[in-house]
């Protein structure tokens, strides 16, 4: 099985995943959607498969440099659509099955041998 991952190279997270994904020997391919952007219907699958409220990375300097307008009343619309004009605000990595079937974001070594297996 290859997997999709999708994030920023230079995350820490990500690099993070990215060793423990090479040294369990698992083939995946790697897209980087600050440089190439994140495709709208990735974005509205991810967040059917793991909810948007898990992609939406409210820890981030992006989000929290945003004005206060766009922090309020946040729903599921409103943040795709600042996760489409802010790549940096998805949660990374975004792990995704090659069928697109199954998703989980982040970075959690147990979580992600129980998702592989």
């Amino acid at each position: 099985m290859t997997l999709h991952i999708y994030g920023i190279p230079n995350c820490d997270t990500v690099k993070k995943t990215r060793k423990w994904l090479d040294a369990e020997g698992l083939q995946y391919t790697f897209h980087d959607y600050k440089k190439d952007g994140v495709d709208a219907d990735n974005l509205e699958r991810w967040a059917d498969r793991s909810g948007w409220e898990c992609l939406l990375n409210r820890r981030g300097t992006t989000y929290r440099k945003l004005d206060d307008a766009d922090k309020a009343d946040m729903d599921r619309d409103k943040a795709l659509r600042l996760m489409r004009e802010h790549p940096s605000m998805i949660k990374r990595p975004v792990a995704e099955t090659e069928d697109g079937d199954r998703v989980l974001v982040g970075f959690d070594q147990s979580d992600w041998e129980n998702w592989l297996c």
